[in-house]
């Protein structure tokens, strides 16, 4: 629901947003690295893309980067 909440905050078509939460359910720390492996092997992030990464977490604690690979 929070992707969903910023992609139509920001007018951004969801397909900008990939997810994985059906194939591994939520898993904490691990779940950014787990998408860009996933991303990666997929074709789908290659060298020189510019990504924004953010993850939330219990008590409203959240974190952001924008990065280019």
């Amino acid at each position: 629901r929070i992707v969903k909440a910023a992609a139509k905050k920001l007018k951004v078509d969801m397909s900008r947003f990939p997810i994985n939460m059906e194939n591994y359910a939520n898993t904490s720390a691990a779940s950014i690295p787990i998408l860009l492996d996933e991303l990666v092997q997929t074709g789908r992030l290659r060298k020189g893309q510019k990504i924004l990464l953010a993850g939330f977490g219990a008590g409203l604690t959240w974190a952001g980067s924008i990065l280019e690979w």
